[in-house]
C-alpha cells in the first residue's frame, strides 16, 4: 500500500471548499484539525422529517416539510416583537412562520408575499393557530437539494450549524481512498458489515449499530494490533538480562513479611528479568496490597546485576513519597537513589543529570521530567510505571530508546481494571495480580450521610481528633464558584478552623510543590491533625495514624475515585471508617454507587460496576465525565468485540510475521492512533 493514499485524510480541515478562518475557528474547539478528524466526529442525535402535503393538528411535536404559498407579513408594534410571516398549503389551510430578534429582514427576503417555498420546521400549537419557529430549512420550489428526511445532529460550537459541519463532512466523505479489507471474511459476513469505506459514508446518514460496531471493530482492532507490533518491536530488539545474585533483596530488613500473592508475582517478574525479552508486565493491586514493595525487590535486582532502574510517580507528591519511602527501606545498603521531577533545577538537576550518565546513581524517582530527551542513563534496564495511564502505546516506544537496549517495563496500578479494559488498554503486556491483603488489614467501615447532619459529623471528628488520631476531609473543589454548589475545601477549611484551631491543614493542586509537600510532612509527622484537602491526595499518600476519611459532595465522585480516596485510610492498627457525605437530593446512579461502596471493599467488583456506570475514562482516571479512552468505540462495545479483536490481532500477526502487513493495516493504525508517518513507523516496527 502506497504510504501517500492517506494523505487527503491527514491534509488540514482548511483545505476543504469554503472553510475559512471563520468557520476553521469553531472547528478547531471541537479538535477537527483534520478531514479524518471530521470523518470520525459521529453524530450524536437524528432529526426525522416527516413529508405532509396539509397541516394538521395531528402532527404537532413532529419535524414537517411542507410547501407553502406566502400570503402575508405581520409585525408587531414594537422593535421587540416577531414577526409573522403566513403562508398557505395546498388545501387552504394557514401557518404562521414566527421569527424573532433581529432575523425579520432576513426572513422577508426568504418569504416574499407571493411566491412558494418548502419550509421545513417543528410544528407547533399556538392558540388555535398552527405555527413554526424559526424553520430550520427555506427554499423555492424544485431546488436541486431536496430537505433531508433524516438529518444528522452533530456536537457544535459556537459558529458553526450542524448542516454546515454536515457539509464539510460530505465532501470528506469524497477524500476517502479505497482500502483493501482487513477483517477476516468470516467475521464481516457473520456480523453483516460492509466496507469500511460504506461503513463510514453511512453512519453520517442514518442511525445504525450494525455500522457503528463495524467502525468500533476497525478502531480496536487497530489498537490490538497496534499494540502487538509494539510487543514484536521490543522482542526483535532485545534487552539486557537482570539475574540478581539476591545479596541486596536478602539484606531489606522489612518489618512485615511478604504475603503469598506479593512472592508469586515477584517470582513472575524475575522470571521475565532473566529473560533478554524485555518485560512488558501489569501488576495490578488494590489499594494497600503492596504493590511498592514488590517494585523495590524488581528494582534491587537491576541494581544487583550493575545495572539501573527508574520508577515513574504521575505527580510531584506521589513521587517525593516513593523516594522517600525507597531511601527508608534501603538505610544501610548499598544503592544510590536520587528523584527528578520539575522542581529540581540548577545544580541540583545537574547534579542528578550526570550521576545517571556516570552510572554512580542506581535507582531515579520522578515525574515525566525522568524520560525527557535530555536524561541519559549510561545503564537503564528496569522502568516502572506507577499509576500512569497516559503512559501508552506510543510512549512505551520512546522508552525504548531510553537503554542500551530495551528497559523491561512493569505498569503498576491500585485501581483493578476489569479485563475487557485492561485487555483494550494493555492489549500487550502480560499481568499480575496481587489479590491478597497484608496480615492484620481491617476492612474500612464506609458509612453514607447526608450533608444536613454536617454539625452532628463535625462533632465526631472532634471526638476522632481527641484520642490522637488523624483525619482527611476531602473537597471536590479548590474555593466556591458561583456555577457550582460543591463544597470548596478553602472555606471548609476556613470553617473548621474556627472549631480546631491551628490542628487544621490544608492542600491542593494549585498550591506550588514546596508549599505541598511542606503541608503533607507536617501532616505525616502529626504536627497537624485534619488535612481539608482536593483529590491530590487520591494516590499514594500513607499516613497510618489517619483512620477517618471525610469525602464532602461523594455523590459527585466517581467509584474509581472513592475507591482510592477510602484507601488512604486503614493503614494502621487502629480500626478506620469512611464517610461519604451526599447531596440532600441525589440520582439513582449516585445512589447506586454509594450503596456499593457501603458493601464492599473489594476493589476488582467496584471497578467492574464503575465500568458499567461511569465509563473508562473515569475507570482509568485519565479524563473526567466518564470519557472512553477510544474515540469511536463505546465502552459497552469495547466488551462486546475487544476479545474477538485481540484474536483476530493475535492471528494476523502469527500468520504474517508482523512485518509486512497486508489488508491496509497501517492506514487503520494511523487514522485511530496516531498521525500518519507514526502510524507507519509503527507498522514497521518502531
Amino acid at each position: 500500500m502506497r504510504p501517500d493514499i492517506l494523505n487527503p485524510l491527514f491534509a488540514e480541515v482548511e483545505t476543504l471548499k469554503g472553510v475559512g478562518p471563520g468557520i476553521a475557528r469553531p472547528l478547531d474547539r471541537l479538535g477537527l484539525k483534520r478531514v479524518k478528524d471530521l470523518l470520525y466526529h459521529f453524530p450524536t442525535g437524528w432529526t426525522y422529517r416527516k413529508a405532509v402535503k396539509v397541516v394538521d393538528m395531528a402532527d404537532v411535536g413532529q419535524n414537517i416539510i411542507v410547501t407553502l404559498a406566502i400570503a402575508s407579513h405581520r409585525s408587531g408594534g414594537s422593535a421587540r416583537s416577531p414577526l409573522r410571516i403566513h403562508g398557505v398549503d395546498s388545501e387552504g389551510n394557514y401557518l404562521t412562520l414566527t421569527f424573532f430578534g433581529r432575523t425579520g429582514s432576513w426572513a422577508k427576503k426568504q418569504l416574499p408575499v407571493g411566491e412558494t417555498r418548502v419550509v421545513s420546521g417543528k410544528l407547533e400549537r399556538y392558540g388555535d393557530e398552527l405555527q413554526i419557529v424559526h424553520p430550520d430549512h427555506i427554499a423555492p420550489v424544485g431546488d436541486m437539494k431536496p430537505v433531508a428526511l433524516v438529518e444528522p445532529v452533530y456536537p457544535l460550537s459556537e459558529g458553526i450549524t450542524s448542516n454546515r459541519l454536515h457539509a464539510l463532512v460530505l465532501q470528506g466523505l469524497e477524500r476517502l481512498p479505497n482500502l483493501p479489507e482487513w477483517i477476516e471474511s468470516s467475521l464481516v459476513a457473520s456480523k453483516n458489515w460492509g466496507s469500511w469505506n460504506q461503513s463510514l459514508s453511512t453512519v453520517h446518514q442514518r442511525d445504525d449499530k450494525t455500522v457503528r460496531d463495524r467502525l468500533a471493530y476497525d478502531e480496536l482492532f487497530a489498537n490490538q494490533l497496534a499494540m502487538r507490533l509494539v510487543r514484536a518491536a521490543l522482542d526483535r530488539r532485545k534487552g539486557p538480562p537482570i539475574e540478581g545474585d539476591g545479596r541486596l533483596v536478602s539484606q531489606l530488613r522489612l518489618p512485615f513479611a511478604l504475603t503469598g500473592a506479593q512472592r508469586r508475582v515477584i517470582g513472575e517478574i524475575e522470571g521475565d528479568l532473566a529473560q533478554s525479552r524485555p518485560m512488558l508486565r501489569l501488576l495490578q493491586g488494590d489499594v494497600g496490597s503492596g504493590k511498592t514493595m514488590v517494585a523495590l525487590h524488581a528494582l534491587l535486582r537491576a541494581v544487583e546485576s550493575g545495572k539501573q532502574g527508574a520508577m515513574l510517580a504521575p505527580t510531584e507528591i506521589l513521587a517525593r513519597q516513593h523516594f522517600a519511602n525507597l531511601q527508608a527501606s534501603l538505610a544501610g545498603l548499598p544503592v544510590n537513589v536520587a528523584i527528578l521531577t520539575g522542581r529540581e533545577k540548577g545544580r541540583v538537576r545537574e547534579s542528578v543529570l550526570m550521576g545517571l550518565a556516570d552510572g554512580s546513581i542506581d535507582i531515579l524517582v520522578g515525574t515525566h521530567a525522568i524520560f525527557q530527551e535530555a536524561v541519559t542513563y549510561k545503564a537503564l534496564a528496569l522502568a516502572i510505571i506507577d499509576e500512569q495511564h497516559r503512559f501508552g502505546v506510543s510512549q512505551r516506544l520512546m522508552l525504548s530508546r531510553k537503554g542500551q537496549g530495551v528497559p523491561h517495563l512493569l505498569v503498576m496500578t491500585a485501581t483493578p481494571i476489569p479485563r475487557s479494559l485492561a485487555l483494550a488498554c494493555y492489549g500487550e503486556m502480560d499481568v499480575s495480580q496481587i489479590d491478597e491483603m497484608p496480615p492484620g488489614r481491617t476492612p474500612v467501615e464506609t458509612r453514607v450521610i447526608s450533608e444536613e447532619r454536617l454539625p452532628e459529623l463535625i462533632d465526631g471528628v472532634a471526638r476522632h481528633l481527641a484520642t490522637g488520631r488523624q483525619a482527611f476531609w476531602v473537597c471536590p473543589l479548590v474555593e466556591e464558584s458561583e456555577r457550582s454548589e460543591l463544597a470548596a475545601a478553602e472555606q471548609r477549611a476556613e470553617m473548621l478552623r474556627l472549631r480546631f484551631g491551628d490542628q487544621v491543614a490544608l492542600v491542593h493542586g494549585r498550591m506550588k510543590g514546596p508549599e505541598k509537600d511542606a503541608v503533607m510532612e507536617a501532616f505525616a509527622a502529626g504536627k497537624t491533625r485534619l488535612l481539608v484537602a482536593t483529590t491530590v491526595i487520591e494516590v499514594g499518600v500513607d499516613v497510618p495514624n489517619a483512620s477517618l476519611m471525610i469525602v464532602e459532595a461523594s455523590d459527585r465522585f466517581g467509584l474509581a475515585q472513592l475507591h482510592q480516596l477510602r484507601g488512604r485510610v486503614g493503614r494502621g492498627s487502629e480500626k478506620s471508617s469512611c464517610i461519604l457525605v451526599r447531596s440532600s437530593q441525589i440520582s439513582e446512579t449516585a445512589r447506586a454507587r454509594l450503596a456499593l461502596m457501603r458493601e464492599t471493599n473489594d476493589g476488582f467488583r467496584i471497578a467492574e460496576e464503575d465500568l458499567k456506570l461511569r465509563g473508562a475514562g473515569e475507570l482509568l482516571g485519565t479524563r473526567q465525565s466518564g470519557e472512553s479512552p477510544f474515540r469511536v468505540a463505546t465502552d459497552e462495545q469495547v466488551r462486546e468485540l475487544i476479545t474477538a479483536a485481540s484474536d483476530d490481532a493475535r492471528l494476523l500477526i502469527d500468520r504474517d510475521g508482523g512485518l509486512d502487513r497486508p489488508r491496509g493495516a497501517a492506514a487503520r493504525i494511523a487514522l485511530y492512533l496516531f498521525e500518519r508517518d507514526a502510524g507507519l513507523a509503527t507498522l514497521r516496527g518502531g
